[in-house]
């Protein structure tokens, strides 16, 4: 119990020293687990261990907090979080009308630097060798020995296109 209270308070002073509305510490309702062990087995059934886990909680609001605030709050808090007491976070952020419009740039934005990515995926080859292959095969010399025109490496004069 002590513990809770001094975790929510340290919170709490936390909250504000940088500047953020916190509400709280809220008492919410204990959890308590109970369950029992037979000490052995067969014919000492009788003998029983009885176990018990109460669980206290509080609740800190934090309302209207800047995001990246309310991160570093959080961060400190899990640094030098107590012995014995839990944290877990919810955390809303709120976003303005035109949230869908920012969204579909975004994911073009995405689907270009993926395509760019993937493009030579499979193949045994980086970017630049990628890039070599396509300069030597738009060059002329490439193309005519291709169609049947003329040799590639016969002709010492047609290599220096290459």
């Amino acid at each position: 119990m002590r513990n809770v209270e001094f975790f929510a308070d340290f919170a709490l002073r936390a909250a504000y020293y940088l500047g953020l509305p916190a509400k709280g510490p809220v008492p919410l309702p204990r959890i308590t687990e109970r369950w029992t062990v037979p000490r052995a087995n067969f014919i000492f059934k009788k003998s029983q261990e009885n176990f018990e886990r109460i669980t206290l909680r509080r609740l800190v609001q934090i309302q209207d907090g800047h995001p990246d605030t309310v991160k570093v709050w959080l961060g400190f808090l899990e640094k030098y979080q107590y012995h014995g007491v839990g944290m877990k976070a919810n955390v809303w952020e709120f976003e303005g009308l035109d949230v869908a419009e920012r969204m579909e740039e975004e994911a073009g934005r995405m689907g270009e630097m993926v395509e760019e990515r993937w493009r030579n995926f499979g193949a045994r080859k980086t970017r630049a060798t990628a890039e070599m292959v396509e300069r030597m095969v738009g060059k002329e010399v490439f193309n005519r020995a291709a169609h049947g025109d003329m040799p590639m490496s016969i002709d010492p004069t047609a290599r220096k296109g290459v």
